[in-house]
């Protein structure tokens, strides 16, 4: 399994509507492991990370006024990718795992940008 990562709304009456996207995007935040492999390592929070640690219990619920947070924690991750790709994978398989945490940046910080345009919520579940 891997985690989805979406952009919601919530109606008037706090109803959370996740956005529909085309079929052929791409929406994985990773492998459901990576909840507390990647996510929620000691060596991600230990970078200062407060909502991606949440995955290693829970689904993330990025209301609007936490999106700002999600993205500084996006370039947060970037920033130290080599640190993490290396910290949470066996050596051989480095490269690899820093290219596909890279991309489930992408993905995730592109879903922030949405979310930052029509004032809603990122969901990473």
């Amino acid at each position: 399994m891997s985690l989805l990562v979406e952009v919601f709304v919530r109606d008037p009456d706090g109803t959370l509507r996740i956005l529909d996207v085309p079929d052929d995007v791409y929406q994985s935040g990773g492998f459901e492991s990576w909840r507390k492999t990647v996510w929620g390592s000691d060596l991600v929070r230990s970078l200062g990370a407060r909502l991606l640690p949440q995955l290693s219990a829970d689904d993330l619920y990025a209301e609007a006024d936490q999106v700002p947070r999600l993205l500084d924690e996006v370039a947060l991750v970037r920033e130290h990718l080599d640190t993490v790709a290396r910290g949470t994978r066996h050596p051989r398989e480095v490269e690899e795992h820093r290219d596909q945490i890279a991309h489930r940046l992408r993905i995730i910080e592109a879903s922030c940008h949405k979310a930052l345009e029509i004032g809603g919520g990122v969901l990473i579940w």
